[in-house]
Parts: structure tokens; C-alpha cells; sequence
């Protein structure tokens, strides 16, 4: 067990000091001798965020029109200067987000040539988003912008696909689209399905004339054309995935199919909040791992924990509706929950509110606003007395099920639903027994929770329910052990905890989990801290040509990014890593829904935190 901080830090001069270094770059007239015309634009773009910075938006919307199709995409217009959310322009346009240490300068690669290279977006933040200036991309290519009330109106030329050509490589199969202009696309893989529409017309004869070579990999290929757009859907091998990108001079989309598609890359996308992408090995194994890095000495960022929904604990969502839902920057999926009846599994505390209470002394993490943490297994002890008789309570509003006595407060929801048959029930109004009630069938009897008490619900121990009737005074007495959790508002539980103090103290079963748990490969989720106070939301997905990491393996990976405190949270379809409107560790079509989550929250957006 650990207790470190900060979590939550003030504002700096960082920003004061950015905006006199972009005057003082603007003011000296630096040049770029590959091409003057574009570094008008540039300096015109980077002179004029220095202004927008201080206005407030003068439009915005969360869609995008793209010659005519409109999809989802945040956007917004300061002054002269208009934006995209950086995960908009990647996934709905293609443009490649390169390395960065800078926040507010975000190489792209999108039909670059060798000269000048790489372009260079200026960005900036506002609430819990970022967005890239688009103007130098769209001088570049020639597109045409217009923020139509909420929408912003983007028209690329037109383009057409000229040619297809197969080749077969070392690693795996590539294709190549011949285009005789830009043209923007968009990925969506799934299981042994990959498609890619990109928005350029192609004749009928190519596609007929078009034959897939015989390749172990891809096992087939169909392309079909529509209102100037062309979706290629490949059928390919297990554990394949896509790497699409851009030349230009001339015009082509490469497509590889291959195991190890990832392409490196860390990107500093605001003070103190760093994204990583890469591979990490173990032995001769590859895992990919996608990181996002909270600095806590240069972060203002505030760590809190989200349910589906606010006003119950039931219930499941898409990990990107619950990040649109609460507006968040980023978002790592949190615990376990019953996938049947929508229910928390594990500790969940919400501003001092047990919305779902801790199980079988499993992994959690508590923090306060203050910035102290603490990482260990986490029981809470609690006892009802009645008639001079206490009994120990069993679960806290929990979805986890076991004969004895469970405690459901206001906090579960407005109502109990029994989870079992012939449940006891005991309403406590002002610590009295008002009732009590023989629910029979589960799933079907519902009951009101007191909003100035609570229910005990009785499983198989009706001879403890005897000493409840109505009228009877009870008290509850409650205590977290270890007794540190007390002091903490915010707790999230899952488990099992691989690491604490430096050293992997991985015991799976000491916390109730089966050994087909420890044993089995799936996509992991991992909350973790390194020596230098840094938390970490990490995610590791499917091993080059095989399954993800064990629970073994995963503590050796967090133990190679340098984690000394790592607890192991809900993985598989579950395992989810959001940032700025996009999953990046995912497709969303790949991604379960989810009952609960761990928000990062931008300052000064405080108006739509939970």
C-alpha cells in the first residue's frame, strides 16, 4: 500500500510563456525556404491562435460534412481561425498524427511529399478537447471550408482511383490505390474483416478487370463503388490488422495487411498528458500497448470516477457515449460488472457515495482532490445491530450475490430489483424498521430504496430477519480496511493488484478469481503509477499473431514501462482507452459497452463534470 499525490495541479505560467514565444516567432518573421506561399500561412495561422486563444468560440458543432457525407466529428471556429479535433481528422479524413513534444504544434503526414515533408498543424485547447488548425492543410490541398450552423462543411476535390496494384512482402501483403488527386478515407476493421472506403470514384471495368492473387493472408477482397466513394472489403487471416497511409508525387493510399501494423509514436497532447503507442517485448513475444501519462507535477488534469449513467449504478454504455455523456478528455474503462443484469462488481465511490461497494478484498485505487492516492486490496467491514444482535453485512450496493445480509442505500438507485428468489427485504426509515417484505421471484419484485435510509435484503438467512420487525431500531457501523481508504472520496475497484511498492504481488486467487482468469489471454486495462508520481492508463491488446497477455505477462509489461503501483482492471471486449472524442486503442465497432469508467477532466471545464 502506497499514498502519494498529486493527482489534481494548479495552473502554471506555461501558457503566459507559449503566447510570448508565438508573438515573438510571428514578430521575427521566421522562414521556411521550401515553399514561402505556404509559410504565409502557417505564420498567418500560428500569428492568429495566439489571439483566438483569449475568445471564446464563435461556432462550433460536433459533426462534419465531407463532400456531402455527414459524419461525427468535433469542430470549432475562433476569429478567422477554424479546428478539428485531432482524433476527427484522423479518423474521419486519414491524416496521420505524428510525434510530438510540443501540445500545440501537431506534425501531420496526409499525400506529403519528400519536400517540404512532414506539415506542422497549429493547436489548441479548449475545455476537454484539442483542435488543429486546418488552414494550412486545406491551402495545401485545395479544400473548401464552411461552418454551416453546427456543421462544418468540408469539400475535398474530386478524385478517382486509377489503378490497383498487389504486391506480396516479407511481412505480409500490400495494395496500392493509384489516385489522380488527394482523397480522404476512413478505416473500420473487425474480426477477419477490414474495410476501407475512401472518397474517390473508380470505373466498373477496373474493379471487374481487378483480380486478388492467391495470398494466405488475404482471403479475399471485395470492392464496390457508390455517389463518387469506393469500400474495399478484405476477408484476411486471424490476427491481421491494417496500416493505410499517403504518398504523394504521385497520389497513392497504400494498404498493408500485416500482424504488426502499429506504428510508433508519442504525442505530448497537453501539459503533462502525454499518448504513447508501441510495441513492448517479452522474450519473443510482441504485445501492442496504447498509454495515455498523466504528469502530476505539470498536470491540471482532475482524475474522476463514471457510471453509465448518474442516476443509477445499473446499466451499460459505449465507453465513447459515457466520455460524450460526462465530457471528459480521455477515458480508460474501469471495473467488472454482470454483463446480464448490468450491474457493478466491485468498489465504487463517487464523492464519498458508495454507488457500488468493494468484493472479495479485491484491487482498488482512492484518491482525493488534494492529490493523495493509494493502491492496495480493499475490504469494508460493515455490521447491523438490532436488538442487541449484530450481524456482519455482506456486500454494499453490489450486483455480487452470496447468502447473508446485503445493504442497498439510495446511492444503488431510486429502486431494488431482487437478484434472487425469495429475497427478505427490510425498508429503514430514520434507523427504524418500517416493513418487511417476501420478494419471490428474481429479477421481477422491485422495491423502493429510502432516500433517508436503506434496504436490507435478506438471502438465505431468515433466521437473522427475525430480530428486524418493524418497529425495531438497527444502526450500521463500517469501516474500510485497510483504514486509509476512509480519508478518500473517489475509489474505483477491479483487481487483481500486480504491483505495489516496486514489486509484482500478483495472487489472483487471494482475491476470488478462477484460474482460467489468471491463466487466459485477453486485452488488458491497467491503472498504474511509476517512481516519478506519474499515473498511467495503459492498455495492451492481442500479441503479434495470437491472444493478449496473461495476468503474468501483463504485470512484466507495466513493469517495463517503469509502473512501481498497478491494478489490473476489466479487460477483454471491455479493455477501452478514449481520448479527445476518438478510442485509439480500438475500433469502437470492436468494443463493448461498459457499466463504469475513469475520467480525466481538462480544467477550467468544470460545468459537465459528474
Amino acid at each position: 500500500m502506497s499514498v502519494q499525490g498529486p493527482l489534481h495541479l494548479r495552473a502554471s505560467l506555461k501558457y503566459f510563456v507559449l503566447m510570448l514565444c508565438v508573438c515573438s516567432f510571428v514578430l521575427g518573421g521566421a522562414h521556411i525556404d521550401s515553399q514561402p506561399a505556404l509559410t504565409k500561412v502557417i505564420a498567418s495561422s500560428i500569428g492568429q491562435l495566439a489571439m483566438a486563444k483569449a475568445a471564446e468560440p464563435t461556432a462550433s458543432g460536433q459533426q462534419l460534412r465531407i463532400n456531402g457525407r455527414l459524419v461525427t466529428g468535433t469542430w470549432q471556429q475562433r476569429r478567422e481561425l477554424i479546428g478539428i479535433s485531432d482524433g476527427a481528422i484522423a479518423s474521419q479524413l486519414g491524416v496521420e498524427l505524428g510525434s510530438t513534444r510540443n501540445p500545440n504544434q501537431q506534425p501531420v503526414d496526409w499525400f506529403t511529399s519528400a519536400n517540404p515533408g512532414m506539415l506542422t498543424l497549429p493547436a489548441w485547447h479548449y475545455q476537454n478537447s484539442r483542435y488543429l488548425d486546418i488552414a494550412p492543410l486545406a491551402r495545401q490541398h485545395s479544400w473548401q471550408i464552411t461552418p454551416q450552423g453546427s456543421v462544418l462543411d468540408i469539400k475535398l476535390p474530386s478524385s478517382t482511383i486509377t489503378a490497383i496494384r498487389q504486391g506480396r512482402q516479407t511481412w505480409g501483403d500490400r495494395l496500392v490505390l493509384d489516385l489522380n488527386q488527394t482523397a480522404s478515407w476512413q478505416v473500420s476493421p473487425a474480426a477477419n474483416s477490414i474495410t476501407l472506403t475512401v472518397d474517390a470514384d473508380i470505373a466498373n471495368e477496373l474493379i471487374s478487370d481487378f483480380k486478388l492473387a492467391s495470398t494466405p493472408n488475404i482471403k479475399s477482397l471485395n470492392i464496390s463503388t457508390s455517389n463518387q466513394r469506393t469500400t474495399l472489403t478484405f476477408t484476411v487471416a486471424n490476427h491481421l490488422h491494417p496500416h493505410v497511409w499517403s504518398l504523394a508525387e504521385p497520389h497513392r493510399l497504400v494498404i498493408d495487411i500485416r500482424p504488426d501494423a502499429l506504428q510508433s509514436k508519442e504525442i505530448l497532447w497537453a501539459d503533462g498528458i502525454q499518448f504513447q503507442q508501441r510495441y513492448v517485448s517479452l522474450n519473443t513475444q510482441r504485445f501492442p500497448v496504447y498509454s495515455l501519462t498523466l504528469d502530476v507535477k505539470t498536470s491540471n488534469a482532475t482524475l474522476l470516477p463514471l457510471g453509465a449513467y448518474s442516476n443509477q449504478s445499473a446499466g451499460i454504455k459505449p465507453p465513447g457515449a459515457i466520455a460524450e455523456q460526462w465530457q471528459t478528455a480521455a477515458l480508460i474503462n474501469g471495473g467488472f460488472f454482470n454483463r446480464n443484469n448490468q450491474l457493478p462488481l466491485g468498489a465504487f465511490r463517487h464523492n464519498t457515495r458508495w454507488i457500488s461497494g468493494p468484493i472479495l478484498n479485491r484491487g482498488a485505487v482512492g484518491w482525493d482532490d488534494q492529490g493523495n492516492f493509494v493502491m492496495d486490496r480493499l475490504t469494508l467491514q460493515t455490521a447491523v445491530t438490532a436488538n442487541a444482535q449484530t450481524y456482519p453485512i455482506d456486500t454494499l450496493n453490489s450486483g455480487y450475490v452470496k447468502a447473508g445480509i446485503a445493504l442497498y442505500t439510495a446511492d444503488w438507485g431510486s429502486q431494488y430489483t431482487t437478484l434472487v428468489d425469495n429475497e427478505i427485504v427490510i425498508p429503514i426509515q430514520n434507523n427504524q424498521v418500517t416493513q418487511q417484505r417476501r420478494l419471490t421471484i428474481a429479477g421481477q419484485d422491485t422495491i423502493p430504496i429510502p432516500t433517508n435510509g436503506y434496504l436490507l435484503v435478506f438471502r438465505a438467512f431468515s433466521s437473522a430477519a427475525q430480530s428486524f420487525s418493524p418497529g425495531t431500531t438497527v444502526s450500521l457501523a463500517q469501516q474500510s480496511q485497510p483504514p486509509i481508504f476512509e480519508q478518500f472520496p473517489h475509489i474505483l475497484g477491479a483487481g487483481p493488484l500486480l504491483i505495489a511498492r516496486g514489486r509484482p504481488v500478483l495472487n489472483a486467487q487471494l482475491e476470488g478469481f478462477s484460474r482460467n482468469f489468471v491463466e487466459g489471454r485477453a486485452p488488458r486495462s491497467i491503472l498504474a503509477r511509476n517512481a516519478a508520481g506519474q499515473i498511467k492508463l495503459i492498455t495492451i491488446q492481442d500479441r503479434i499473431g495470437g491472444r493478449g497477455p496473461t495476468l503474468t505477462e501483463t504485470t512484466q509489461i507495466v513493469q517495463k514501462l517503469g509502473c512501481t503501483e498497478a491494478l489490473n482492471l476489466d479487460g477483454g471486449s471491455s479493455s477501452s482507452l478514449y481520448l479527445n472524442g476518438q478510442l485509439i486503442n480500438r475500433h469502437p465497432r470492436t468494443a463493448a459497452r461498459i457499466n463504469n469508467a475513469l475520467g480525466v477532466f481538462l480544467p477550467p471545464s468544470t460545468s459537465n463534470r459528474p
